[in-house]
Protein backbone atom coordinates (compact mmCIF):
# COMPACT_ATOMS: atom_id res chain seq x y z
CA UNK A 1 0.00 0.00 0.00
CA UNK A 2 2.64 2.39 0.88
CA UNK A 3 4.35 1.50 -2.61
CA UNK A 4 1.23 2.24 -4.40
CA UNK A 5 0.66 5.32 -2.19
CA UNK A 6 4.27 6.87 -3.08
CA UNK A 7 3.65 5.82 -7.15
CA UNK A 8 0.49 7.91 -7.40
CA UNK A 9 1.96 11.04 -5.11
CA UNK A 10 4.54 10.83 -7.75
CA UNK A 11 2.43 10.72 -10.56
CA UNK A 12 0.47 13.53 -9.39
CA UNK A 13 3.65 15.80 -8.52
CA UNK A 14 4.95 15.44 -12.17
CA UNK A 15 1.69 16.21 -14.08
CA UNK A 16 1.56 19.02 -11.74
CA UNK A 17 4.77 19.71 -12.72
CA UNK A 18 3.71 19.45 -16.30
CA UNK A 19 1.00 21.70 -16.22
CA UNK A 20 3.28 24.46 -14.43
CA UNK A 21 5.83 24.16 -17.61
CA UNK A 22 3.14 24.20 -20.26
CA UNK A 23 1.35 27.17 -18.50
CA UNK A 24 4.86 29.18 -18.16
CA UNK A 25 5.25 28.51 -22.20
CA UNK A 26 1.84 30.83 -22.81
CA UNK A 27 2.96 33.89 -23.98
CA UNK A 28 0.51 35.85 -22.12
CA UNK A 29 1.74 37.43 -18.90
CA UNK A 30 1.07 35.26 -16.09
CA UNK A 31 -1.70 33.55 -18.01
CA UNK A 32 -3.97 36.06 -17.23
CA UNK A 33 -4.60 37.23 -20.60
CA UNK A 34 -2.46 41.02 -20.13
CA UNK A 35 -1.60 43.19 -23.06
CA UNK A 36 1.87 43.72 -22.86
CA UNK A 37 4.19 47.48 -23.95
CA UNK A 38 7.24 47.92 -25.78
CA UNK A 39 10.36 49.21 -23.12
CA UNK A 40 9.97 52.74 -24.31
CA UNK A 41 6.14 52.82 -24.01
CA UNK A 42 6.68 52.50 -19.77
CA UNK A 43 10.26 52.71 -18.92
CA UNK A 44 13.29 54.50 -18.83
CA UNK A 45 17.40 54.15 -18.09
CA UNK A 46 17.42 54.18 -14.15
CA UNK A 47 21.93 53.91 -14.51
CA UNK A 48 24.40 52.65 -16.07
CA UNK A 49 22.38 53.29 -20.03
CA UNK A 50 25.76 51.89 -22.07
CA UNK A 51 25.06 48.27 -19.58
CA UNK A 52 21.44 48.31 -21.34
CA UNK A 53 20.76 46.51 -24.45
CA UNK A 54 17.63 46.65 -26.27
CA UNK A 55 16.23 44.34 -28.59
CA UNK A 56 15.69 46.07 -32.54
CA UNK A 57 11.87 46.02 -31.90
CA UNK A 58 12.42 47.66 -28.50
CA UNK A 59 10.45 45.16 -26.48
CA UNK A 60 12.70 43.46 -24.52
CA UNK A 61 15.47 44.47 -22.49
CA UNK A 62 19.00 43.03 -21.32
CA UNK A 63 20.67 44.31 -17.96
CA UNK A 64 24.46 43.77 -17.84
CA UNK A 65 26.44 43.96 -14.64
CA UNK A 66 30.54 43.90 -15.51
CA UNK A 67 33.57 45.01 -13.23
CA UNK A 68 32.33 48.99 -14.72
CA UNK A 69 28.80 48.73 -13.56
CA UNK A 70 25.92 47.34 -12.70
CA UNK A 71 22.92 48.49 -14.70
CA UNK A 72 18.86 49.00 -14.35
CA UNK A 73 16.14 50.72 -15.69
CA UNK A 74 12.78 52.08 -13.43
CA UNK A 75 9.24 52.83 -15.16
CA UNK A 76 8.65 56.30 -16.60
CA UNK A 77 5.39 56.77 -14.09
CA UNK A 78 4.34 56.17 -10.70
CA UNK A 79 1.25 53.92 -9.76
CA UNK A 80 -1.49 54.07 -7.29
CA UNK A 81 -1.79 50.51 -7.01
CA UNK A 82 -1.31 48.13 -10.10
CA UNK A 83 0.09 45.38 -11.58
CA UNK A 84 3.73 44.80 -12.56
CA UNK A 85 4.68 41.96 -14.84
CA UNK A 86 7.62 40.16 -16.53
CA UNK A 87 9.07 37.66 -18.27
CA UNK A 88 13.15 37.74 -16.79
CA UNK A 89 15.84 35.00 -17.98
CA UNK A 90 18.66 35.23 -15.17
CA UNK A 91 22.02 35.06 -16.01
CA UNK A 92 23.86 31.34 -16.39
CA UNK A 93 26.83 29.95 -15.18
CA UNK A 94 28.76 31.27 -11.96
CA UNK A 95 26.33 34.02 -10.46
CA UNK A 96 27.75 34.27 -6.79
CA UNK A 97 27.13 37.95 -5.20
CA UNK A 98 24.91 39.10 -8.45
CA UNK A 99 21.59 40.27 -7.62
CA UNK A 100 19.05 40.66 -9.99
CA UNK A 101 15.91 42.66 -8.62
CA UNK A 102 12.38 43.25 -9.80
CA UNK A 103 10.28 45.51 -7.50
CA UNK A 104 8.42 48.68 -6.75
CA UNK A 105 9.63 51.44 -4.55
CA UNK A 106 8.75 55.74 -3.75
CA UNK A 107 11.95 55.74 -2.13
CA UNK A 108 13.14 58.95 -4.47
CA UNK A 109 10.25 60.82 -2.84
CA UNK A 110 9.60 59.70 0.50
CA UNK A 111 12.98 59.24 1.48
CA UNK A 112 12.21 58.53 5.52
CA UNK A 113 9.10 57.13 4.94
CA UNK A 114 8.86 55.02 1.59
CA UNK A 115 6.81 51.64 0.55
CA UNK A 116 8.36 49.12 -1.30
CA UNK A 117 7.70 45.18 -2.58
CA UNK A 118 10.36 43.14 -3.46
CA UNK A 119 11.20 40.50 -5.45
CA UNK A 120 15.11 39.55 -5.43
CA UNK A 121 17.07 36.86 -6.88
CA UNK A 122 20.12 36.39 -5.10
CA UNK A 123 23.06 34.41 -7.12
CA UNK A 124 24.46 31.21 -7.44
CA UNK A 125 27.93 29.17 -7.11
CA UNK A 126 28.17 26.75 -10.05
CA UNK A 127 25.41 23.69 -9.81
CA UNK A 128 23.82 25.48 -7.21
CA UNK A 129 20.41 26.60 -7.83
CA UNK A 130 19.95 30.51 -7.27
CA UNK A 131 17.46 31.43 -4.72
CA UNK A 132 15.30 34.50 -4.39
CA UNK A 133 13.38 36.20 -1.99
CA UNK A 134 10.23 38.98 -1.55
CA UNK A 135 9.90 41.51 1.00
CA UNK A 136 7.44 44.30 1.86
CA UNK A 137 8.06 47.60 3.73
CA UNK A 138 5.25 50.15 4.34
CA UNK A 139 5.60 53.86 5.54
CA UNK A 140 9.42 53.18 6.09
CA UNK A 141 9.16 50.16 8.25
CA UNK A 142 12.66 49.09 7.23
CA UNK A 143 13.39 47.48 10.49
CA UNK A 144 10.38 45.24 10.48
CA UNK A 145 11.81 43.35 7.25
CA UNK A 146 8.88 41.05 5.72
CA UNK A 147 11.45 38.98 3.90
CA UNK A 148 10.76 35.29 2.80
CA UNK A 149 13.22 33.31 0.94
CA UNK A 150 12.52 30.36 -1.64
CA UNK A 151 14.03 27.86 -4.13
CA UNK A 152 12.25 27.67 -7.55
CA UNK A 153 11.20 24.34 -9.07
CA UNK A 154 12.98 24.93 -12.66
CA UNK A 155 16.60 26.37 -13.41
CA UNK A 156 15.68 29.99 -13.94
CA UNK A 157 18.44 30.80 -16.47
CA UNK A 158 17.43 28.26 -18.67
CA UNK A 159 13.92 29.91 -20.48
CA UNK A 160 12.12 32.83 -19.47
CA UNK A 161 9.78 32.71 -16.89
CA UNK A 162 7.24 35.33 -15.43
CA UNK A 163 7.21 37.21 -12.07
CA UNK A 164 4.82 39.47 -11.20
CA UNK A 165 3.69 42.12 -8.41
CA UNK A 166 -0.20 42.88 -7.47
CA UNK A 167 -0.87 45.38 -5.19
CA UNK A 168 -3.70 46.44 -4.19
CA UNK A 169 -5.73 48.44 -1.29
CA UNK A 170 -6.44 44.88 -0.25
CA UNK A 171 -3.97 42.23 -0.83
CA UNK A 172 -0.77 42.23 -2.10
CA UNK A 173 0.43 39.00 -4.49
CA UNK A 174 3.70 37.70 -5.44
CA UNK A 175 3.34 34.93 -8.51
CA UNK A 176 5.86 32.96 -10.17
CA UNK A 177 4.10 32.56 -14.08
CA UNK A 178 0.85 31.39 -12.72
CA UNK A 179 1.67 30.11 -9.20
CA UNK A 180 0.75 32.72 -5.86
CA UNK A 181 3.68 32.06 -3.89
CA UNK A 182 2.78 34.46 -1.14
CA UNK A 183 0.09 36.58 -0.46
CA UNK A 184 -0.18 39.54 1.92
CA UNK A 185 -4.11 40.49 3.39
CA UNK A 186 -4.54 44.36 4.30
CA UNK A 187 -6.27 44.64 7.98
CA UNK A 188 -6.06 47.65 10.06
CA UNK A 189 -3.57 46.38 12.66
CA UNK A 190 -1.04 46.86 9.89
CA UNK A 191 -1.88 50.92 9.96
CA UNK A 192 0.91 52.48 8.02
CA UNK A 193 3.18 49.25 7.94
CA UNK A 194 1.00 48.28 4.58
CA UNK A 195 2.39 50.44 1.39
CA UNK A 196 0.16 52.68 0.45
CA UNK A 197 1.65 55.68 -1.47
CA UNK A 198 2.19 56.02 -5.02
CA UNK A 199 5.49 53.39 -6.42
CA UNK A 200 7.83 53.05 -9.92
CA UNK A 201 8.43 49.93 -10.80
CA UNK A 202 12.48 49.17 -10.94
CA UNK A 203 14.49 46.46 -12.53
CA UNK A 204 18.24 46.16 -11.68
CA UNK A 205 21.13 43.95 -11.75
CA UNK A 206 24.01 44.74 -8.74
CA UNK A 207 27.42 43.60 -6.97
CA UNK A 208 26.01 42.44 -3.62
CA UNK A 209 28.90 40.45 -2.76
CA UNK A 210 28.93 41.50 0.73
CA UNK A 211 25.47 39.56 1.40
CA UNK A 212 24.34 37.75 -1.44
CA UNK A 213 25.03 34.47 -1.55
CA UNK A 214 25.63 32.78 1.83
CA UNK A 215 25.83 35.66 3.47
CA UNK A 216 28.48 37.08 2.00
CA UNK A 217 30.97 34.04 1.55
CA UNK A 218 30.74 34.19 -2.12
CA UNK A 219 31.96 37.17 -4.23
CA UNK A 220 31.27 38.40 -7.89
CA UNK A 221 33.78 36.81 -9.92
CA UNK A 222 34.49 38.80 -13.13
CA UNK A 223 36.09 36.70 -15.34
CA UNK A 224 32.50 35.25 -15.99
CA UNK A 225 31.00 38.95 -16.73
CA UNK A 226 28.76 40.44 -18.03
CA UNK A 227 26.17 39.20 -16.06
CA UNK A 228 23.39 39.55 -18.45
CA UNK A 229 19.58 39.37 -17.14
CA UNK A 230 17.24 39.58 -19.88
CA UNK A 231 13.76 41.02 -19.61
CA UNK A 232 10.34 41.31 -21.90
CA UNK A 233 6.85 41.09 -22.14
CA UNK A 234 6.33 44.28 -19.82
CA UNK A 235 3.05 44.45 -18.27
CA UNK A 236 2.28 48.01 -16.09
CA UNK A 237 -1.56 47.98 -14.82
CA UNK A 238 -2.37 50.80 -13.01
CA UNK A 239 -3.39 54.18 -12.40
CA UNK A 240 -0.30 56.69 -13.25
CA UNK A 241 -0.19 59.07 -10.96
CA UNK A 242 1.95 62.71 -10.16
CA UNK A 243 3.43 61.71 -6.21
CA UNK A 244 4.30 65.59 -6.08
CA UNK A 245 0.54 66.93 -6.85
CA UNK A 246 -0.67 64.13 -4.56
CA UNK A 247 1.43 65.09 -1.65
CA UNK A 248 0.43 68.69 -2.28
CA UNK A 249 -2.98 68.02 -2.48
CA UNK A 250 -4.43 67.43 -5.51
CA UNK A 251 -7.23 65.30 -6.89
CA UNK A 252 -4.92 62.78 -8.61
CA UNK A 253 -5.91 59.99 -5.95
CA UNK A 254 -9.49 60.14 -6.50
CA UNK A 255 -9.54 60.15 -10.43
CA UNK A 256 -7.78 56.97 -9.46
CA UNK A 257 -10.98 55.51 -7.94
CA UNK A 258 -12.39 53.62 -10.83
CA UNK A 259 -9.11 52.26 -11.86
CA UNK A 260 -8.52 50.83 -8.44
CA UNK A 261 -11.95 49.23 -8.17
CA UNK A 262 -11.52 47.40 -11.42
CA UNK A 263 -7.78 46.29 -10.77
CA UNK A 264 -9.42 44.75 -7.89
CA UNK A 265 -12.16 43.08 -9.96
CA UNK A 266 -9.29 41.41 -12.29
CA UNK A 267 -9.16 37.60 -12.47
CA UNK A 268 -5.33 38.08 -10.58
CA UNK A 269 -5.96 39.85 -7.66
CA UNK A 270 -7.95 37.08 -6.09
CA UNK A 271 -6.76 33.50 -5.59
CA UNK A 272 -8.76 30.59 -7.00
CA UNK A 273 -9.10 27.33 -5.62
CA UNK A 274 -6.49 25.87 -7.76
CA UNK A 275 -4.59 28.85 -6.84
CA UNK A 276 -4.33 28.12 -3.04
CA UNK A 277 -3.37 24.45 -3.63
CA UNK A 278 -0.60 25.67 -6.22
CA UNK A 279 0.74 28.23 -3.29
CA UNK A 280 0.42 25.49 -0.81
CA UNK A 281 2.17 23.07 -2.51
CA UNK A 282 5.17 25.55 -3.37
CA UNK A 283 5.73 26.81 0.04
CA UNK A 284 5.43 23.25 1.82
CA UNK A 285 8.22 22.55 -0.82
CA UNK A 286 10.43 25.36 -1.87
CA UNK A 287 10.32 27.87 1.03
CA UNK A 288 12.82 28.00 3.32
CA UNK A 289 12.73 31.30 5.08
CA UNK A 290 9.83 33.14 6.62
CA UNK A 291 10.17 35.98 9.22
CA UNK A 292 6.37 34.85 10.81
CA UNK A 293 7.60 31.77 12.30
CA UNK A 294 11.31 33.32 12.95
CA UNK A 295 10.52 33.53 17.04
CA UNK A 296 14.04 36.10 17.66
CA UNK A 297 13.20 38.46 15.26
CA UNK A 298 9.12 38.51 16.75
CA UNK A 299 8.28 36.48 19.63
CA UNK A 300 4.12 37.42 18.36
CA UNK A 301 4.21 37.29 14.47
CA UNK A 302 3.31 40.81 12.73
CA UNK A 303 -0.63 41.24 12.24
CA UNK A 304 -0.41 40.84 8.96
CA UNK A 305 1.19 36.72 9.36
CA UNK A 306 -0.84 33.79 8.87
CA UNK A 307 -0.02 30.89 10.53
CA UNK A 308 -0.07 27.85 9.14
CA UNK A 309 0.39 24.39 11.11
CA UNK A 310 2.85 23.09 8.57
CA UNK A 311 4.56 25.90 7.92
CA UNK A 312 5.13 26.43 11.68
CA UNK A 313 6.19 22.80 12.29
CA UNK A 314 8.91 23.06 9.21
CA UNK A 315 10.44 27.00 10.41
CA UNK A 316 10.36 26.05 14.10
CA UNK A 317 14.54 26.67 14.21
CA UNK A 318 13.97 29.60 12.59
CA UNK A 319 14.55 31.84 15.74
CA UNK A 320 18.32 30.98 15.72
CA UNK A 321 19.55 32.67 12.67
CA UNK A 322 21.30 35.74 12.86
CA UNK A 323 20.81 39.10 11.18
CA UNK A 324 22.91 42.14 9.70
CA UNK A 325 22.02 45.06 7.06
CA UNK A 326 21.39 45.00 3.58
CA UNK A 327 23.82 47.40 1.24
CA UNK A 328 23.01 50.18 -1.04
CA UNK A 329 20.39 49.77 -3.66
CA UNK A 330 20.26 51.83 -6.78
CA UNK A 331 17.62 54.52 -6.68
CA UNK A 332 15.97 57.22 -9.05
CA UNK A 333 17.15 60.63 -7.85
CA UNK A 334 14.42 63.11 -6.80
CA UNK A 335 12.87 65.26 -8.67
CA UNK A 336 13.85 65.62 -12.59
CA UNK A 337 17.34 66.54 -12.79
CA UNK A 338 19.18 63.05 -12.94
CA UNK A 339 19.50 59.45 -11.24
CA UNK A 340 21.82 58.60 -8.27
CA UNK A 341 22.90 55.64 -5.91
CA UNK A 342 20.63 55.38 -2.89
CA UNK A 343 20.70 53.27 0.34
CA UNK A 344 17.74 51.78 2.03
CA UNK A 345 18.61 50.21 5.76
CA UNK A 346 16.60 47.02 6.53
CA UNK A 347 17.17 43.37 7.90
CA UNK A 348 18.82 40.63 6.09
CA UNK A 349 19.31 36.77 6.97
CA UNK A 350 22.74 35.77 6.98
CA UNK A 351 21.35 32.25 5.86
CA UNK A 352 24.42 30.66 5.22
CA UNK A 353 23.64 26.88 5.86
CA UNK A 354 20.61 26.93 4.36
CA UNK A 355 21.42 29.15 1.47
CA UNK A 356 24.28 26.48 0.02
Amino acid sequence: MMIGGVIIRSINLLLFLSLLRVSSAVPSAAGFNLSTISFDEGYTPLFADFNIKLSDDRRSSNLLLNRYAGSGFISAKYYDYGFFSARIKLPGNYTAGVVVAFYTSNGDVWEKNHDELDIEFLGNIAGKPWRFQTNMYGNGSTNRGREERYKLWFDPTKDFHQYSILWTRNNIIFYVDDVPIREITRNEEMGGDYPSKPMSLYATIWDASSWATAGGRYSVKYEYEPFVSEFKDFVLEGCPVDPIEQVAGSTSAVDCLEQKAQLETRPFSQITPEGRKAMKWFRERYMYYSYCYDTRRYQVPPPECVIVPSEQERFKETGRLKFGSIPKRQRRKKGRGGRKQKSTNGIESNLQQAAM
